[in-house]
């Protein structure tokens, strides 16, 4: 296989390379035979780890003929930092700028000193081409979900532990919350909102919780065993979104060219079937079990989309619109 400049290794050989640097620095002056039977390798490995430590790290790794073994011609205390390629800072970079999707969680802090962590490795000459980035690349979010950090790392727990839970939750829409004790599976980010995924016991049915509208929640000692796998994107599979209903419905819309401009370039789902109508404008077809948000996708877009079916969504949409004109004309 041929060796590129953006050659990745793998903890493994990292690990290696680290116990090679410590014996050759202690002056024990290994050979590769030596060095092939500690590290449990071949020989062929390790010829590959000692010239990635010589060409790619710079260590000055020199081998003396008398002594049948490696040696440093100078003193390196510390091992070097592993070169960034410029793909992989600009992958570092892009991942950066994603952590602001995980505000309000402990995740958030760990993440922000991590790349700190990494960036302090760069030199300087990577430092600048890392803040230069700044200038060229952003992420925007819009409506980024908050999670009440102590609340979000007893969950994780709950979720890692498999504990049962207990919690108070408002509904969407309600005032009043109601106690809810729940076997929890799974934590997403689904629409700028961190979601907890969990069999609720006294509804005997799976279901998902926005964790903004959850408080007081409570650790039990008890534990749990799951019913069966759970995979949040079959859970959520026929949905635009969390809602979820029991009979699957086909819903088109047709878009203007202003419309249509915003919806070619996502993936909304992945039953989407786009047929171009011509003169810009766009029809697209999904297979959902719920209503609820892909009505509020389909007013987000105002005069710009139209509904072909179904039908109620059609009359859904129309009661809005007039709704809406007659508190704007009040």
């Amino acid at each position: 296989m041929a060796k590129t400049a953006d050659t990745v290794f793998t903890r493994a050989p990292m690990e290696r390379m680290m116990r090679i640097h410590r014996l050759v620095e202690n002056k024990e002056y290994p050979n590769s035979r030596q060095l092939a039977r500690e590290l449990e390798v071949s020989v062929r490995t390790v010829w590959r780890d000692l010239e990635f430590m010589k060409e790619r790290l710079k260590m000055p790794l020199e081998f003396d003929v008398h002594r049948n073994g490696f040696y440093f011609t100078e003193s390196v205390p510390e091992f070097p930092q592993v070169p960034m390629t410029e793909r992989e800072m600009f992958h570092l970079f892009v991942a950066s700028q994603a952590v602001a999707q995980y505000r309000g969680t402990p995740l958030r802090a760990a993440l922000e000193a991590t790349f700190r962590k990494l960036a302090g490795q760069l030199d300087d000459s990577f430092k600048f081409s890392v803040g230069g980035m700044e200038r060229v690349l952003s992420i925007r979010q819009f409506g980024v979900g908050n999670a009440d950090a102590k609340s979000f790392e007893l969950l994780t727990d709950a979720v890692r532990e498999r504990r049962v839970i207990e919690f108070r939750y408002r509904n969407h829409g309600e005032l009043k919350t109601k106690l809810r004790k729940v076997h929890p599976y799974h934590i997403g980010y689904v629409n700028n909102k961190w979601t907890l995924f969990g069999f609720d016991v006294d509804r005997n049915d799976t279901r998902s919780f926005v964790v903004v509208r959850l408080s007081k929640p409570r650790l039990m000692a008890s534990k749990f065993t799951p019913r069966g796998p759970f995979n949040v994107d079959e859970e959520l599979r026929d949905s635009f979104g969390l809602f979820k209903g029991k009979e699957k419905v086909t819903v088109v819309v047709e878009f203007d060219a202003w419309g249509a401009d915003d919806v070619r370039p996502q993936h909304w789902h992945w039953s989407e079937e786009l047929t171009e109508l011509g003169k810009g404008r766009l029809r697209v077809k999904l297979q959902l079990s719920s209503l609820e948000e892909v009505e509020r996708w389909i007013l987000s877009f105002g005069v710009h989309a139209t509904v072909i079916e179904p039908k109620e969504l059609r009359e859904r949409i129309g009661k809005i619109g007039k709704a809406l004109a007659e508190r704007s004309a009040s």
